[in-house]
């Protein structure tokens, strides 16, 4: 059965108990894509773009059907890319673990969710990217939960990717998520926070008692507690917002 956690902080307890955090963009800095400096980068982009050329105006091609609403759901979409541009441009477990691996920490990241955890905090990431790169900030940063999209499944021999697991973890299906991690912990609204920079985020700041624009889209700025806009990069600004 669940039951209300309580987080020791001294004599005081935080109005703040759990903290959501989207992953691209807060906890890894993707960067931009090469050759297209004004193109936020996702893992999922970054993927295609190392499988050449030809990959490449096929990633583009389903951005811009995404975007015109070409695909029913975010499932359909990813769907999509796995079967006409991962699978068709021979995605490998090499290939998609030296992506995975050589994206770096957002600046002052480490050192941000240790603090978080010493003051007290609960930690989870909700993110519509891929698991495999989900797991590494849990085990290097000790987040307690974490939902993603999208996990891959590689033959150990060949390396081939054989499988995948899709979740409905964008938009209102982040909001699922986050709504089934409070119902279990019997946290309240007031008692969360959110920490993101991208459209797909703002149904999850509305969710929660406080949420943080980060180095973000406009529209999210529009819809959240505070906003942190930083030329250099850096997570450790959030920490005056959580005592």
């Amino acid at each position: 059965m669940a039951r209300s956690l309580k987080i020791n902080l001294g004599n005081k307890m935080p109005k703040i108990k759990l903290i959501f955090f989207d992953m691209e963009g807060v906890i890894f800095d993707s960067g931009f894509v090469e050759k297209r400096p004004k193109v936020a980068a996702s893992v999922w982009s970054i993927l295609s773009t190392s499988l050449g050329e030809e990959a490449r105006k096929a990633e583009d091609t389903s951005t811009n059907m995404w975007i015109n609403g070409k695909f029913r759901s975010q499932l359909e979409w990813a769907e999509h890319v796995i079967e006409n541009i991962h699978r068709k441009h021979k995605l490998t477990k090499k290939k998609f673990y030296e992506v995975i691996d050589n994206v770096p920490f957002m600046h002052g990241t480490k050192e941000t969710f240790s603090e978080l955890h010493k003051r007290g905090y609960l930690t989870a990431i909700i993110s519509g990217g891929f698991k495999n790169q989900a797991d590494r900030a849990a085990k290097e940063l000790k987040v307690r939960h974490i939902f993603a999209g999208t996990e891959y499944f590689f033959d150990d021999k060949t390396g081939e990717l054989i499988g995948w697991n899709i979740l409905p973890c964008d938009y209102e299906g982040k909001v699922e998520f986050m709504k089934l991690l409070m119902r279990e912990y019997r946290f309240e609204s007031k008692d969360c926070a959110f920490v993101g920079d991208g459209v797909n985020d703002i149904p999850l700041a509305k969710e929660v008692g406080l949420s943080i624009a980060f180095n973000a889209r406009k529209e999210l700025q529009e819809v959240t507690t505070h906003s942190i806009s930083q030329e250099k990069k850096d997570l450790r600004a959030i920490l005056k917002y959580f005592p």
